[in-house]
């Protein structure tokens, strides 16, 4: 090994260990296979501990940052801390997961190093032929595939699992749809379960944000190529504010999970029903499921379960976690700016008795159109949803009781995919409401899917003004971009046009079930709902693999994946004569 590539000595013992780490957890051992993972346990600390000051000698110019010392020699003292105090025998793992001991604090340390240690490495490449279309779409692929193979752990299912169901596990949960071929609660063992959950916060933050992050955190900055190619990912167009954007999507993003997770405890921490759960855990895994719109639960028939089909107090606060993730980041740090910046002029004009030095953030035009189109959506859902439901779906309900499970049934079809009533029994005309309100989904930058709510607000706002005679759209005094408009409507046509194809297919691949079945399970597949009348794991293996790709074009998003595609054309300043195309 040449001199140089010493200083990855390190990151080889990391992934080392981690690669042990998964054999030991998702793997049956014997006593002698256990001693021999705890010796390997102990070399790779050893190897840690020895190679980072090697490291640091040898390549002490990109270390000269004075919170890159700190940052280090705080995880090389836990490494330390870890050799003298970690048993390695504290730590057992059964049937029902990894359990916490001791020794989980070994593991977390070995995955944050590798993030550190990752972070560190430096790849060239060349912004201007790399898409970051191509790192979005590739970054989902790589981890829905890692995800494929976690699931497929012997400890990850109580009687193993087909590769195309853990593809297809891993696939809904990674674009956080929902949809399952298998029941999640009981099929998979909690160390499963722990895996899905992981996939489903990954899917639904992204994973460029977490890595991106992460090497910010450690090495205190970034290049300026990959900063222009996060500003594309998280629609950040000034560059010095792409960190504070990933800041603040990450501490809202726990933030809102913490405190629906903290709701749903003290509701269900003595609840019946959970007598084969940790509550805490049902908890956690609820509240992230939530807040990114996966719809995963570890409770067969989700909240329709008899033992909380009532639960009005539980379902409104899956029903917040679930409404503010599909809001969107953008709009979420735009608000929190507003609110910011207004407590801030207030807080100075009180204590220094003259104006404020800050300046008011101002709601966003974006901002106004997404809450605009949220709250009509949910009042005019919850009123067609009761009256239509009402004598149906709804019978078993009382009072305020008939309200909360129609505001949940107008708000979950927006890519949110839990349900309080039976799917497959709600009628016709609720049917197709539903499947429009699928197909609208959350709104632009948000966890959830769907052609967005500024997408359809943009379309019917430009059909109004046609029908004016306006050529320009205007909302609050201000006029809408005409790429806008132009994107919009080339979105909605790709989402009908892969909807449409991939119905076709399943009429051909799965002719024995019902059309509106069929027709019900490709939206709530391209809109990354996970609602379903029940076909879901009756579908054919090419059925199946039709509903994955859907699922991964529905959360990529069509138009990235055709800028992946496609190489982007060069501008061009020459105009031709225009000419009009008769419409109608």
């Amino acid at each position: 090994m040449k001199k140089k590539h010493l200083k990855y000595s390190p990151l080889i013992f990391i992934i080392l260990a981690i690669c042990t780490i998964i054999f030991d957890a998702g793997f049956i051992q014997g006593e002698r296979v256990i001693q021999v993972i705890d010796r390997l346990y102990f070399v790779y600390l050893i190897g840690i501990i020895v190679t980072i000051p090697i490291k640091y000698y040898l390549d002490i110019r990109n270390y000269l940052k004075l919170r890159i010392w700190i940052k280090d020699l705080i995880l090389w003292l836990s490494y330390n801390y870890l050799l003298v105090t970690t048993h390695f025998n504290d730590l057992t793992i059964n049937s029902d997961g990894i359990q916490i001991h001791p020794k989980i604090w070994l593991f977390i340390a070995f995955i944050v190093s590798g993030f550190r240690e990752l972070s560190a490495v430096k790849i060239k490449w060349r912004y201007k032929h790399t898409n970051p279309a191509v790192i979005f779409s590739g970054s989902f692929f790589l981890v829905i595939l890692a995800g494929t193979f976690l699931l497929m752990l012997p400890r990850a299912t109580h009687s193993g699992i087909h590769f195309m169901d853990a593809l297809f596990t891993s696939t809904s949960a990674v674009c956080v749809t929902g949809l399952i071929v298998v029941d999640t609660g009981t099929y998979f063992t909690q160390l499963g379960q722990f895996i899905i959950l992981i996939l489903i916060q990954l899917g639904g933050i992204g994973i460029m944000t977490f890595t991106s992050f992460f090497s910010f955190f450690f090495m205190g900055g970034s290049s300026f190529q990959s900063m222009i190619m996060l500003g594309n990912l998280t629609n950040e167009h000034k560059i010095a504010e792409v960190i504070g954007t990933l800041k603040k999507i990450l501490f809202f993003t726990f933030l809102v999970e913490t405190i629906v997770f903290l709701l749903i405890y003290l509701n269900v921490r003595t609840s019946t029903g959970l007598e084969q759960q940790d509550p805490a855990f049902f908890s956690v895994f609820h509240a992230v499921s939530a807040f990114c719109n996966a719809g995963f639960s570890t409770i067969p028939d989700s909240f329709y379960n008899i033992h909380f089909r009532f639960n009005y107090y539980l379902h409104s606060i899956v029903a917040l976690g679930f409404i503010v993730g599909g809001l969107g980041f953008p709009v979420i740090i735009n608000i929190y700016s507003v609110v910011k910046n207004r407590i801030r002029n207030l807080v100075y004009r009180l204590f220094r008795k003259r104006k404020s030095k800050y300046q008011l953030t101002v709601i966003s035009l974006n901002t106004k159109l997404v809450l605009y189109s949220t709250v009509i959506l949910l009042i005019v859902g919850t009123i067609i949803f009761y009256f239509s439901e009402y004598g149906n779906t709804l019978q078993d309900h009382r009072g305020a009781g008939k309200i909360i499970i129609s505001f949940f049934g107008a708000a979950t079809p927006r890519t949110a995919g839990f349900n309080t009533v039976d799917t497959s029994a709600i009628r016709i005309q609720t049917l197709l409401f539903v499947i429009f309100l699928m197909w609208i989904g959350a709104s632009p930058g948000s966890t959830g899917g769907g052609i967005k709510t500024s997408t359809f607000a943009l379309a019917l706002m430009n059909v109004i003004s046609l029908a004016k005679g306006k050529e320009k759209i205007e909302l609050d005094h201000r006029q809408i971009q005409e790429s806008s408009v132009i994107r919009a409507f080339a979105f909605m046509f790709l989402s009908l046009l892969v909807i449409g194809c991939a119905i076709l297919l399943l009429f051909i691949t799965d002719q024995d079930k019902n059309p509106a079945d069929i027709i019900f399970e490709v939206f709530s597949a391209f809109s990354t709902v996970g609602l379903s009348r029940g076909i879901t794991g009756a579908l054919s293996p090419a059925g199946k693999i039709i509903i994955v790709i859907t699922m991964f074009v529905g959360r990529v998003g069509v138009l990235t994946l055709l800028l992946t595609l496609l190489r982007k054309s060069p501008k061009r300043f020459i105009q031709y004569p225009k000419e009009g195309i008769i419409i109608n």
